[in-house]
């Protein structure tokens, strides 16, 4: 079983955001960069899972830039076999699927698993963007995965109930909450990744056709008003008045 999983490196979720160049990048100075949870958690898990069910082997896939192989070594000590670095800058969504499009095409593999957004961005558009590159089938927000022979069988959280679905390989799918459980790299793990295969490539040519004008943070948050519990008359007007919720 040969598997591919698409890995992204992305802020700490307790990092303070701010911008720099007239609010136009992101401001990268002091801050702890992280595997995006949803790529680490559900979609490599489960991914070395069916290898060590089944036999095969596991890549993990990242577009970035040498700063990125921290992240990626994290990957191979959790129990990836080998790892491949496109030497590029993310510039967007649609220029990262091309990258990995690209390799995916040179590898020939049998799934291709990536979370079901990055935590920074949560655009979930990538693994959409792959499978149309690839015309593979694509099933998004996977919350479990099995394989039998050619065929996988995956189910998805829906509106009031579950899908289940089957597909014949080779495919694409995203990966939620439910698909594995989280791993610990262990010491013998973290050893092994030192010595395991990265393969750096020079990223497609092309030009990104999207660029970001501006961020922009959400608003400060008000001051909280607190009502008595016996005053139910003031809490009706001030959420039919000012909070506009009723």
């Amino acid at each position: 079983m040969n598997i591919l999983v698409c890995i992204s490196k992305v802020p700490d979720t307790t990092t303070k955001i701010s911008f720099t160049d007239n609010n136009s990048k992101f401001n990268e100075a002091g801050v702890q960069f992280i595997l995006n949870p949803y790529d680490e958690w559900y979609a490599l898990v489960r991914a070395v899972e069916i290898r060590e069910s089944l036999g095969g082997e596991v890549t993990v896939l990242n577009v970035g830039r040498a700063d990125n192989e921290q992240i990626i070594r994290k990957a191979l000590a959790i129990g990836a076999d080998k790892a491949i670095r496109v030497d590029a800058d993310p510039a967007d969504a649609f220029y990262v699927a091309r990258q990995i499009a690209e390799q995916a095409r040179a590898g020939s593999y049998e799934m291709i698993l990536l979370g079901k957004e990055t935590i920074d961005y949560n655009g979930s558009i990538l693994g959409g963007m792959v499978a149309e590159l690839l015309d593979l089938p694509y099933i998004s927000l996977a919350s479990h995965l099995d394989v039998e022979g050619q065929t996988a069988t995956l189910t998805r959280d829906i509106e009031g109930g579950k899908e289940v679905l089957q597909v014949t390989m080779p495919f694409v799918a995203s990966a939620q909450k439910g698909m594995a459980e989280a791993r610990i790299p262990n010491m013998r793990g973290i050893m092994m990744s030192k010595s395991k295969p990265l393969n750096v490539v020079p990223p497609v040519d092309i030009a990104p056709p999207t660029r970001i004008e501006a961020y922009q943070l959400p608003p400060e948050k008000g001051q909280v008003k607190l009502i008595a519990p016996d005053n139910m008359e003031e809490l009706v007007r001030l959420l039919h008045e000012e909070a506009k919720a009723i």
